[in-house]
């Protein structure tokens, strides 16, 4: 008997199907917004303290326009609320409004000594799941350049933390602490229209608008984690054949050829080169071998198979790759691309740097985060770091919020530099969100969400965080007409046990 139209698997193997399903195009335009400096133009004598001014002075026009909209009848009594140009200029019994950078104390948060311990290969202490200490030591401030004031109150519960900008309303009281009675921030900017920056570029160079067709689907993957170990090559393989429509038939062939690109979201491989202990140090220091192994040595496995199954997908379909916390990338943020020497039969898709700034098809390794235009929507998207490091000042907050929290402020990283590494921007600070996406993605976390938000003047993200490839066996879809989120999730059944005969 025949099989259904498109099936690979026909009943005339050598009568050809009277239908393939063909994948549908993707329109990518790419910005380079967090890529930094090259060579010696790229410097780290800077002092990480100016970021905090220069993110307050790009910043502090929004907030006080918000705070103006806000309270500009408030009245307390008698008594209207008056803007103070400077935290120190704030004076006891007077109800006003500052803006300042928050700064959080906190107990548990790393300081510049466990650092120093580190490189003199002293113990170090063990990674901190929370910087909250739940003692005094945890306290609020808010600085601007003239200095800092200790804030407190009830409205200050809405998790703020190190690095986001905000208007406090409230009174000075006899101890010198600022009582603030409510809080506002910048909220999501301008989110440009769809196709915007694609038809400006074509208006620029006087050539007509383009007829597009319908959008197809967004695949994000994050957290592989690729070993190279044979555990794990049946998982790559489901991932790989479904993807490229060679796991079963129709409708299932039909649904992948609908995904016009897949984002890699971070931590793709494991630590191919970990960091030696000092005994590892010492040992390869003085040519001795633990058993015959050299920890030291870099381990190829993760690349390779890494470098393997891109290759395998990139025929197919067209990928933007994100570096992460694991991966063999700069530490500090904006991590820059993986290098394309890693990847010695994939790189062969990829533009070479010469060419156009636009890369329709094939393999992009990017910055991570990156943002970019995606079928005429503006895509935001991270490794997880910034979420992951943001959870640590919070108790019981959920990611959503926390990513919702991270838009409205205009930060991707707001505890950049303070416990979260990054380059020591000057003149300009990308980690601001200066258009608000339609898209925003978390990798490498602990379990799927979505969330819609809508901002002041109908700006509408949806915030998606994506989990783990190596522990959920998942994959988030999205459907770029609807605006739809499906989830893919990959099982393998046991084989049924057969009762044995009597």
């Amino acid at each position: 008997m025949d099989a259904p139209d498109g099936n690979l698997l026909t009943g005339e193997p050598f009568i050809e199907p009277t239908y393939v399903p063909s994948r549908l195009p993707s329109v990518y335009n790419p910005l380079h917004t967090f890529e930094l400096p090259k060579g010696t133009e790229r410097h780290y004598q800077q002092q990480f303290a100016d970021m905090y001014f220069l993110r307050l002075a790009q910043l502090r026009d929004a907030v006080i326009r918000r705070a103006e909209e806000a309270w500009a009848d408030f009245k307390l009594g008698d008594e209207r609320a008056q803007m103070v140009d400077r935290v120190l200029d704030v004076r006891q019994g007077q109800l006003c409004w500052v803006v300042g950078t928050v700064y959080m104390e906190m107990g548990l948060k790393p300081n510049v000594l466990d650092d120093i311990a580190k490189e003199h290969w002293i113990a170090a202490p063990p990674a901190r799941e929370t910087y909250m200490s739940g003692t005094a030591k945890d306290e609020m401030m808010l600085e601007d350049e003239s200095g800092r004031l200790r804030v407190t109150g009830e409205s200050l519960n809405q998790h703020y933390v190190t690095g986001c900008v905000l208007a406090a309303l409230g009174t000075e009281q006899a101890d010198g602490t600022f009582q603030v009675i409510a809080t506002q921030h910048a909220d999501l900017p301008r989110q440009p229209q769809r196709y915007e920056r694609d038809d400006s570029s074509l208006a620029v160079a006087q050539k007509p608008r383009l007829k597009r067709e319908k959008a197809g689907k967004l695949a994000i993957v994050s957290g592989l984690g690729i070993t190279g170990r044979d555990d794990q090559e049946i998982w790559l393989d489901l991932l790989s054949e479904y993807l490229t429509g060679e796991a079963t038939g129709n409708p299932d062939q039909t649904n992948a050829a609908q995904i016009s690109r897949l984002i890699i979201a971070g931590d793709s491989m494991l630590q191919s080169g970990p960091i030696l202990s000092r005994e590892e140090f010492l040992a390869k220091k003085s040519g001795k071998k633990h058993y015959g192994y050299d920890a030291g040595d870099y381990n190829a496995l993760p690349t390779d198979r890494f470098d393997t199954f891109l290759t395998d997908l990139l025929p197919a379909i067209p990928i933007t790759l994100l570096p992460g916390a694991a991966d063999p990338a700069n530490v500090a943020l904006p991590q820059q691309p993986l290098h394309p020497a890693l990847f010695p039969h994939s790189r062969a898709y990829a533009n070479p740097p010469a060419e156009s700034t636009e890369t329709i098809e094939g393999l992009d390794s990017v910055t991570n985060p990156w943002e970019g235009d995606i079928d005429g929507w503006r895509v935001l998207a991270t490794g997880g770091q910034t979420i992951d490091d943001l959870l640590k000042y919070v108790d019981k907050v959920n990611v959503m919020d926390v990513m919702e929290s991270m838009l409205r402020w205009r930060s991707v990283a707001p505890t950049a530099p303070d416990t979260l590494w990054c380059y020591p921007f000057q003149d300009d600070d990308p980690l601001l969100v200066k258009d608000c996406p339609h898209i925003y993605i978390a990798g490498n976390q602990k379990r799927f969400q979505k969330r819609v938000i809508k901002g002041p003047v109908d700006q509408q993200v949806l915030l998606l965080a994506v989990p783990k490839f190596r522990e959920k066996k998942v994959i988030v879809v999205v459907d770029m007409e609807s605006m739809d989120v499906e989830i893919v999730k990959f099982r393998m059944r046991r084989p049924a046990k057969v009762a044995k005969a009597s």
